[in-house]
């Protein structure tokens, strides 16, 4: 009796030893590590082809995951999405009383901050997006030139909720992930072929109270020069050398410019090379710009352009303006109280050194200039 209780107990013990000898080998499940975010697109913005306005999908950016999160917008836009609440992310570029801006949904963060989320702002019905308020435009050249299609103006730019005293960015299809600033935002114009077709090639630069948007044409065989983005930092004078006068709204025809950052001295072709970021402000750039020649320029006024505009009391009234500090490009911006208002000079170029009013001038030694000059530029 005993021997076999004890024999029993031998066994027992044994198998609860067992089990847990067992339950401790035993690996415990793991949950799966959530997968890494990346910072690139499958399909860079630049090279996704949209033959018509119809063809978009909801989102153009379909790619989810990545380090920038989602597409902040859609691009389906109709009668349904039209209204200073839209997040429609398809721009137009038809004409000078048709065309759109890139600007921020809400009032209160610097451009520089916010490009991937901008949505547009057009100047007629029709298009499913915000409308610019009238008033808001103070100025505007609209150039047709052999290769692109150009507007640079005079705007308060607190009427599209860009920052009193912001100095502004560039938005382009490109981006350093590809994803594009805005993120998933695209153009059509007709002013090539008298039917809408995709811009592929094309840059804003908006902020000062001024702007410029410059659209390549898609059959050209030098958009991506005409319209180049890397020249983030010198702005508008560079990028898109003008004849735009606040207070005047003129049509013209006009020969190409150079390609951005290409020059010629003492008869040699010279390519300017825009320093790293990380080098702090441009205190130098070895030429100016040449302007364009214009011609057959057809003056209107804004209240014939500008018809269908509701008149929006933006934010100009209240009191936040930018802070002045460094953009994400690393270009140095200066502190300004501004106006929230475009500039009261006539005959100047836009896109030069601005004053505080958002007035400019074309009078930039391109020799030494120093580099809060440069913060007017209107940068990324």
């Amino acid at each position: 009796m005993f021997s076999v209780a004890l024999s029993s107990r031998l066994v027992a013990f044994a198998l609860s030893a067992s089990l847990v000898v067992a339950q401790t080998i035993t690996p415990a499940p793991t949950t799966p590590a959530a997968p890494a975010q990346s910072t690139y697109p499958a399909t860079p913005l630049a090279s996704k082809r949209f033959p018509t306005p119809e063809s978009l999908p909801y989102k153009v950016d379909t790619d989810v995951g990545l380090i920038r999160g989602d597409q902040h917008g859609y691009n389906i836009c109709n009668s349904t999405t039209e209204g200073q609440e839209s997040l429609c992310q398809t721009s137009y570029f038809n004409s000078i009383d048709d065309f759109c801006l890139w600007g921020p949904p809400e009032y209160g963060e610097e451009v520089g901050n916010i490009e991937g989320i901008m949505v547009a702002y057009c100047t007629k019905p029709g298009h499913g997006t915000r409308l610019i308020p009238a008033g808001a435009l103070t100025g505007v050249q609209w150039t047709v030139t052999p290769d692109y299609v150009q507007a640079v103006g005079f705007i308060d730019q607190t009427k599209i909720n860009i920052l009193r005293g912001d100095w502004g960015g560039e938005m382009d299809p490109h981006g350093a992930d590809l994803r594009g600033n805005p993120m998933g935002g695209v153009i059509f114009s007709n002013a090539y072929n008298s039917r809408y077709e995709q811009v592929v090639e094309w840059h804003n630069f908006v902020g000062g109270n001024a702007f410029c948007f410059k659209a390549c044409d898609p059959n050209g065989p030098n958009a991506a020069h005409f319209c180049e983005h890397i020249y983030d930092r010198i702005g508008c004078a560079y990028n898109a050398p003008n004849n735009a006068r606040d207070g005047v709204f003129e049509s013209c025809e006009g020969e190409n410019q150079d390609f951005p950052g290409t020059y010629t001295q003492d008869g040699v072709v010279m390519t300017y090379t825009q320093p790293a970021e990380s080098l702090g402000a441009i205190t130098t750039i070895p030429y100016t710009a040449r302007v364009p020649a214009s011609s057959n320029c057809v003056t209107h006024t804004s209240a014939s352009l500008y018809t269908g505009l509701p008149s929006v009391a933006g934010p100009a009234d209240t009191t936040t303006t930018a802070t002045g500090t460094a953009t994400r490009s690393g270009a140095t911006s200066r502190a300004t109280t501004g106006t929230g208002t475009a500039g009261s000079s006539t005959n100047t170029a836009a896109g030069s050194q601005s004053t505080d009013s958002g007035a400019s001038t074309l009078a930039i030694s391109g020799l030494s200039v120093m580099g809060v000059v440069f913060s007017a530029l209107f940068f990324a």
